[in-house]
């Protein structure tokens, strides 16, 4: 891509993020959120290739259909009551009706069958994005919205768990894992941001940090399937040792950063009596687990069928800089202390 339109498409995509998250009025949200749609389009479409052609086309009506959906939300509740701010969306009807329109825009369950296929279609640095900075302004919007319709949140986050868990067990496709990895995430801040809404945020900068970490790795080994990583040893074996620890991190598991937001996500909705509700969450992330595993297994634990005169000419000579993921895996395997402080900051 030319670099001057490469310069305005990124200018123009946090441009209209910081639209949405900073406006009150539902038109600037509204606003912020096309600019965003229309500026990462062609970034989706920068390689000239028929997967990519779909899966631009498919978010593309996606995201118009959910837009129109808010705006028209948007429009009735301000008929029915008079009032365009975001915080005084009082209506019951319009107010369903905006939660599921950005429930579309995240790709949360039920809503949730595109994400993957537009991801798959996607080159790594694209989906990257994709997972990460485009999820923010429908999710600063849903956050403002959060207290006033609890039993639907719940719903959303519990079936995004679920889905994110089931969805990802049968793929092979390291994409499409890491968007069901991101419903599933998706869903658990859903669950708390009624009840705690610093501690999604503090949940949503975790995962941003840990899937940088993992499309880098995936973009630096030139891997899109569980075959590719059974190759890394060879290619890249410091790498591979590192990244089951991200992987496991993603998944959950103590003693990784990845497992604190998860524990203080439970912990509140103990407090909240919602003993069940947080079970079967704890439980669902077993599912993601698994398949974080089956990533861990390929990379690590198997060896291919390799004599050591091959393993030598395979090994991947970085064409980029390797300081942004040393300082991302630095990260993401540091954080595991400092959650408590930033939530005791952000609660301020």
């Amino acid at each position: 891509m030319n670099p001057p339109i490469l310069i305005i498409m990124v200018f123009s995509l946090c441009m209209g993020t910081l639209i949405t998250i900073t406006s009150s009025h539902w038109l600037l949200a509204w606003m912020g959120l096309e600019i965003n749609t229309f500026a990462i389009i062609p970034l989706m479409i920068h390689k000239y290739i028929p997967r990519a052609m779909e899966a631009t086309i498919k978010y593309f009506i996606i995201q118009t259909t959910a837009a129109t959906m808010l705006l028209f939300a948007s429009i009735s509740n301000a008929w029915l009551t008079g009032q365009w701010d975001i915080q005084h969306m009082t209506h019951p009807i319009p107010l369903t009706m905006i939660i599921i329109a950005l429930a579309l825009k995240l790709g949360v369950a039920p809503l949730h069958a595109w994400f993957p296929e537009v991801l798959q279609g996607l080159s790594l640095p694209t989906g990257l994005i994709l997972s990460t900075w485009q999820k923010l302004a429908p999710l600063s919007l849903m956050i403002q919205l959060s207290s006033h319709n609890t039993m639907l949140l719940i719903i959303l986050g519990m079936l995004s768990i679920l889905m994110g868990g089931w969805g990802g067990l049968n793929q092979t496709q390291l994409r499409k894992i890491m968007g069901y990895s991101s419903i599933a995430h998706l869903g658990w801040m859903i669950l708390i941001m009624q009840y705690m809404p610093s501690l999604a945020l503090l949940a949503f900068m975790t995962y941003v940090i840990l899937t940088f970490s993992m499309f880098l790795t995936f973009w630096y080994n030139r891997s899109t399937t569980i075959n590719a990583l059974s190759t890394s040893w060879t290619k890249t074996p410091i790498l591979s040792t590192i990244t089951p620890l991200i992987l496991l991190s993603l998944g959950g598991l103590p003693p990784l950063t990845g497992f604190l937001p998860k524990w203080m996500i439970l912990s509140e909705l103990t407090k909240q009596e919602l003993m069940l509700t947080a079970t079967a969450a704890a439980l669902s992330t077993l599912l993601s687990l698994y398949f974080y595993l089956r990533l861990s297994y390929a990379m690590t634990l198997t060896t291919s069928p390799n004599n050591l005169p091959t393993t030598l000419p395979w090994r991947i000579n970085f064409s980029q800089p390797t300081t942004t993921l040393a300082t991302t895996y630095l990260i993401s395997l540091s954080l595991l202390p400092s959650p408590p402080t930033a939530i005791a900051f952000l609660s301020h």
